[in-house]
């Protein structure tokens, strides 16, 4: 689950991770009051998506228009507020399609004497929270991974410990450091690593972080996402999510127990098992498809799921057939027929459906799917379905 920039920070203040002072708007009118409010000549405007790259990012109707402005008056925040909300912003991690502007955060100014990079994510490969730390502040990460990777230095962490001095000691070394900065730096990179274990992250981005004329240590951005897994334990988390800022159809999908990622192809999936679905996905494109989505029905799937799952498949006007595939264990094919069937008298298909069934009452499932009126194509195997659907859908 991801959240706003403003939502975040206000996490970060109560962890003792320091930020500067800032109010959320929805309204021009709202972003005026708050920058009167904060009381300094100096302000920024910052558009609230969950994406990275705003501060690059523009306003696909105005190319002038950053996703992220300073200001120095109250008629220039009406006029980045009014030219944001309500608008389009595309950055380098929304793509083309880019998100819609429903908030606006206006933050106090502040004296930047440098600015740096701070990311913290699970390294899977050691099974440690790796906490790494760049001199390319407030730039876009992804290029200086890609073109000079030995800029971004790394310190992964015992998540029962924390960050230990030494490793804060490493890190300001490599990054130039010293004096007092190096003292805020001793009190805040400990700070951020526990709040990333104890929110139970995935994913906690500061770009910039930065270093104030008087050596103080700032989170300038705060890009959060937690492990959905595990919220709950963090019940005061949902309240922070924006349903707004996440596709429908997944939402959608969520509420009725359903695993559901919308892509960009034309075939729609719906299997039951997370690695049998993304087998599905890959061996889809390995003979010429595109996946619409990836959809596990989970193994104790019924006939109000499945029909459901067909009614979000359908949905998507790019879905020119659907490949149902599916390994009887926990869920007897017997069950996912008889699902299918209703399936059909409910929502109607209408497009290409291949089905694949294996496992437990495997032969009685297709009797059933045989006697029925469903007009399907029947597949042996998985590679037979995926070669059926890819030729049905052109």
């Amino acid at each position: 689950m991801k959240i706003h920039e403003y939502q975040g920070k206000e996490l970060f203040r109560q962890a003792g991770v320091p930020v500067l002072e800032g109010i959320v708007a929805t309204t021009p009118e709202e972003a005026v009051a708050a920058y009167e409010k904060l009381g300094g000549a100096i302000a920024v405007v910052k558009s609230q998506i969950h994406a990275g790259g705003r501060g690059k990012g523009t306003v696909r109707d105005n190319p002038d228009q950053k996703g992220v402005v300073v200001c120095k008056s109250s008629d220039e925040v009406k006029a980045v507020a009014a030219g944001l909300l309500g608008k389009t912003l595309v950055t380098i991690q929304t793509g083309p399609e880019g998100k819609t502007v429903n908030k606006v955060f206006v933050e106090a100014g502040c004296d930047i004497a440098r600015e740096l990079y701070l990311g913290i994510v699970l390294d899977r490969a050691s099974s440690q929270p790796v906490l790494m730390a760049s001199t390319e502040g407030g730039v876009e990460i992804e290029k200086v991974a890609e073109e000079t990777p030995e800029l971004i230095f790394k310190e992964h962490f015992d998540p029962a410990i924390g960050l230990e001095g030494f490793q804060v000691r490493k890190l300001c070394k490599k990054l130039g450091i010293t004096g007092p900065a190096a003292k805020a730096a001793a009190r805040f990179m400990p700070a951020i690593c526990r709040f990333f274990v104890d929110y139970d992250c995935s994913l906690t981005e500061i770009n910039p972080l930065v270093i104030t004329g008087d050596d103080q240590m700032i989170a300038l951005d705060a890009k959060i996402t937690f492990d959905g897994n595990a919220l709950f334990r963090h019940k005061n988390l949902l309240e922070l999510r924006d349903l707004s800022e996440e596709e429908p159809s997944e939402v959608r999908a969520s509420e009725s127990g359903l695993s559901y990622v919308k892509l960009e192809g034309n075939i729609g999936c719906l299997v039951n098992g997370a690695g049998l679905a993304m087998s599905t996905m890959d061996i889809i494109k390995y003979h010429g498809g595109q996946p619409a989505n990836f959809l596990d029905v989970g193994g104790g799937a019924n006939a109000a799921q499945v029909t459901e799952a067909f009614r979000i498949l359908l949905s998507d006007p790019n879905c020119k057939g659907v490949l149902v595939n599916i390994f009887g264990g926990i869920a007897r094919c017997t069950t996912i027929a008889a699902a299918l069937i209703e399936a059909s008298q409910t929502v109607g298909f209408t497009v290409p459906l291949v089905v694949r069934l294996e496992g437990t009452e495997v032969e009685e499932g297709r009797k059933m799917l045989a006697d029925s009126d469903v007009d399907i194509i029947s597949a042996t195997d998985i590679t037979d379905a995926a070669k059926k659907i890819v030729a049905a859908v052109g």
